[in-house]
């Protein structure tokens, strides 16, 4: 007898980003890895999808995300307006989320031995997490995290039925502010938890080797990024884009490849090879004496912006 069913039906996916996790993921590949882009949200849920399609056997346009979730402990309005426009950041970037269809659940940061640090920020994503897949019967869960605290979570939704996929990246490169190793590693019982593990490093250097769209289109393309800072294209966390109309100047302290710092009070700025106007990367030399606009990251760091060569006062 001839079934009406397809044979391969639509699935429900649920989407849940650990948002300082995802911040600094995004902060990496922009600022250290050579790719010098910020993920776009728009193009990592595309991906999951592509990523779904693959594993589970059905096309892409039957892979349905229906909930996206971003957590992360958010600066009190007063703390908050003690940072250089970080109140006004905070709200550009809930902005984008909204525009790209995620809902934010925010936690106050607490002050813990002069730190302000997230607290509670697993266990409301964990419970958010699983009740909502208790009662929207998603066929996949796919985890933006890192942290082996969010291995009950992945257990208790194989429980009810769904299966789990995890976004995760190992890396580390040197903080040429403080000489550090700085490691992101993604816990080994999380790894070995979930039903579909994405080793992401890998899968975006192979992606971008081999000229993968989709994972390319996982980045902001900052050449065709619109001014209007409510389109989703925008990038994802940094505003740096919006910069103090003063012009300042300095000079080159290091170079990297492709970034450096200049000298600035209290402490050396830092700057893209992007950025210069009228100059090439390769004609800088460290003492080299720069004009530039300052601008600030989502943390309040400040980063050069619209540099030319300056002269120094006599």
């Amino acid at each position: 007898m001839h079934s009406d069913h397809p044979r391969n039906p639509a699935l429900k996916v649920g989407v849940f980003y650990d948002g300082s996790y995802f911040t600094h993921v995004s902060n990496y590949y922009n600022y250290v890895h050579p790719h010098r882009r910020r993920l776009h949200i728009g193009g990592v849920h595309e991906f999951i999808k592509h990523m779904v399609s693959e594993r589970e056997g059905t096309p892409p346009s039957l892979c349905h995300i229906i909930d996206a979730h971003f957590f992360r402990g958010r600066f009190s309005a007063k703390d908050a307006n003690e940072k250089a426009n970080q109140l006004y950041y905070d709200r550009v970037f809930d902005d984008v989320l909204m525009y790209n269809g995620v809902q934010t659940h925010y936690l106050p940061v607490k002050d813990l031995m002069g730190r302000k640090r997230e607290k509670g920020i697993d266990v409301l994503m964990a419970l958010e997490t699983f009740e909502l897949c208790m009662h929207k019967r998603y066929d996949v869960v796919a985890l933006i995290a890192s942290d082996g605290d969010h291995v009950p979570l992945v257990r208790k939704l194989h429980g009810l039925g769904c299966k789990t996929m995890l976004l995760g990246w190992d890396f580390e490169y040197t903080d040429e502010t403080t000489g550090e190793l700085q490691t992101t590693k993604t816990s080994t019982d999380l790894w070995n938890a979930v039903s579909y593990p994405l080793e992401m490093a890998d899968v975006v250097e192979e992606g971008l080797r081999d000229g993968n769209e989709v994972v390319e289109d996982m980045f902001v393309q900052k050449e065709s990024v619109p001014r209007d800072i409510l389109d989703p294209d925008r990038p994802q966390v940094s505003m740096s884009d919006y910069t103090d109309e003063e012009r300042y100047s300095g000079e080159v302290m290091s170079l990297h490849n492709g970034y450096g710092f200049i000298r600035f009070p209290d402490n050396n700025v830092f700057f893209l090879h992007d950025d210069l106007e009228g100059i090439e990367f390769s004609e800088l030399s460290v003492g080299s004496y720069l004009e530039f606009n300052v601008a600030f990251n989502n943390r309040g760091q400040r980063v050069a912006k619209h540099i030319s060569w300056g002269k120094r006062e006599a």
